[in-house]
């Protein structure tokens, strides 16, 4: 009899044990970061580079995150932020049609995004098409958000925008 409560016992401590281990969704540990989080991290180390002239690692890092947000795109698509980046990493890349096109996309699921607002703005200074950058900034004109200033500097001349 003893030694049926001890098996019976030790099993039920097993079991309880599993359960509580194979369930936990504690990400506080970075390990389970989503392939846009990923992407986002190559791209802000992308933008310091880009700070610091190595162009080469910048595009190297965009290049990791534009696989990375394609990957996202498949599994959760229609996400406005995502298309937001896939247009700014192809945009940074040079494929400027490629990146208007994301961008346009995710105007579709939200038209007054503002980083998107902000980078096809700049996508259209590079490209010459400054009457569909102002277009841009006046949907950001009352945000009261750094994207304003920013694409409003990009266009007045007084920032440079690399792509």
């Amino acid at each position: 009899m003893i030694k049926k409560i001890t098996f019976t016992f030790v099993i039920s401590l097993l079991l309880t044990a599993n359960v509580f281990s194979a369930g936990s969704s504690d990400n506080s540990s970075g390990k389970n970061k989503t392939d846009y989080d990923k992407a986002v991290s190559y791209i802000n180390l992308a933008k310091k580079f880009e700070k610091k002239g190595k162009v080469e690692k910048a595009n190297k890092k965009y290049e990791k995150a534009l696989k990375l947000l394609l990957e996202s795109n498949i599994k959760k698509p229609n996400s406005a932020d995502t298309l937001n980046y896939l247009g700014f990493t192809t945009r940074k890349l040079g494929d400027f049609s490629k990146g208007e096109k994301y961008y346009l996309e995710g105007l579709d699921i939200e038209p007054k995004h503002n980083g998107i607002n902000e980078y096809l703005g700049e996508l259209y200074v590079v490209t010459n098409r400054i009457d569909l950058a102002k277009e841009r900034l006046n949907v950001l004109k009352d945000c009261n958000c750094v994207e304003y200033k920013e694409l409003k500097e990009v266009i007045e001349g007084r920032k440079k925008s690399k792509y």
